[in-house]
């Protein structure tokens, strides 16, 4: 019945639109053939690039996806270019290890000229004083720098970065940020004007070098936003001859005003008044920065699941940027164990979880291993709480212990 209908329908078909239908399958029958084309093309295209995937293989210690990859930003069928960029950057004590990093940040560096747009580079940092692995680690750092013009970028950077961080040091840290390989004459203006600014309200000159070190896109803003934003933290309470301030600064002019009300809204949800999220700002401005989830999930551990107050917690606000399962949990993992055998006090406060690794093994695994010998095992997540068969006081297994073993 099926072939009946689809031959009334053929019939049915009007002569003059045969004509057309015809023209039709020829269109479709063109677009098929330009499609498989297309497919066949963008799959032999690395084929075509062999010789430059081979190359990345075996002379720059790419791996087969990674050479793949970079071979579709840079293309070449003979290796005396490349050869010679790769004896440039070895005489300059380039490592193959750092020619990999830098050449896959960069694959266009192969096919630059030597002696025209390396080697005046190389030749500048050179004579301005940075040493051989100072070179190299700017080079790997940001190896697009290479690619700049000397006269009308490399120098003049370099010049401007000396008149404000001085030191070559700090200049080689600038040099590693990005920011720098496309920093026009209009930023390093505006960057000048900031500095005034910071200069004229008593900010210290060594504080002043570090932000521009670190985070020169803060500095380089609009001088009238930037005025707004440090006349808005010296109101907050912030004293302009500590680090501090340069750090809330910093943290203001990279989040909006909605995003800062936002996450004082999810502090405010554990019950923290606007009082003491801006004491938390004032002591640490980076935990404004922390995610909402971050944020979330921190709280609820420490206050749910180990008992402490949200107010408790707000006086030590790094918390909020350290990792829950890599530093919070171990290490409170840790101080619970201990408080259950009554070798800690139980008002231990949060700043066990600000020491560093080495620091808190001595004062709180190794100091106790002869008391606790499983205590490694359980800082290291391999032995839970409840498998300890510890107990409370009152003879049953403490909750906060079982949240704390379901958390793992």
């Amino acid at each position: 019945m099926s072939t009946n209908f689809f031959c009334k329908r053929v019939v049915s078909v009007p002569l003059t639109n045969v004509g057309l239908m015809f023209e039709i399958s020829k269109t479709q029958m063109n677009f098929l053939r330009n499609a498989r084309l297309l497919i066949f093309r963008s799959f032999s295209s690395p084929m075509q690039h062999s010789f430059t995937v081979s190359y990345l293989i075996n002379s720059c210690g790419f791996s087969p996806e990674t050479a793949l990859s970079a071979s579709r930003k840079v293309h070449f069928e003979t290796p005396e270019r490349a050869d010679s960029v790769l004896a440039v950057l070895r005489d300059y004590g380039f490592t193959n290890t750092h020619i990999s990093k830098a050449v896959s940040k960069y694959p266009s560096l192969l096919t630059a000229h030597p002696e025209k747009t390396l080697l005046p580079k190389l030749e500048f940092f050179r004579s301005v004083g940075f040493s051989g692995p100072d070179i190299v680690s700017i080079v790997v750092s940001s190896p697009f720098i290479l690619k700049r013009s000397l006269e009308n970028h490399v120098i003049p950077s370099y010049n401007f970065l000396k008149s404000v961080v001085m030191v070559n040091e700090n200049i080689l840290r600038a040099f590693k940020n990005p920011f720098w390989i496309s920093c026009q004459n209009y930023l390093q203006n505006a960057i000048a004007l900031n500095i005034a600014t910071l200069e004229e309200i008593g900010v210290p000159m060594s504080n002043i070098r570090s932000l521009v070190t670190r985070q020169p896109d803060v500095v380089s803003r609009n001088r009238e936003k930037f005025s707004t934003t440090v006349k808005k933290i010296i109101e907050m309470g912030f004293n302009p001859l500590r680090l501090s301030f340069l750090k809330a600064v910093e943290v203001s002019c990279q989040l909006t005003e909605f995003t800062f009300e936002h996450k004082m809204e999810v502090y405010r949800r554990w019950g923290l008044t606007n009082d003491e999220i801006m004491s938390m700002f004032r002591l640490d401005p980076s935990c404004i920065r922390s995610s909402e989830k971050k944020i979330m999930s921190v709280m609820d551990f420490l206050v749910n699941k180990m008992g402490w107050e949200p107010a408790a917690i707000g006086r030590y606000p790094f918390v909020f940027y350290r990792s829950l399962e890599k530093n919070i949990i171990p290490r409170c993992s840790v101080r619970k164990v201990l408080q259950m055998k009554g070798l800690v006090k139980k008002d231990l406060c949060l700043g066990f979880l600000c020491k560093g690794e080495k620091d808190f093994l001595e004062k709180f695994v190794v100091k106790y291993e002869q008391d606790v010998p499983e205590l490694l095992n359980v800082y290291q997540g391999k032995i839970g709480i409840l498998e300890l068969g510890f107990v409370s006081e009152k003879g049953d297994k403490t909750v906060v212990a079982s949240q704390l073993h379901s958390s793992k």
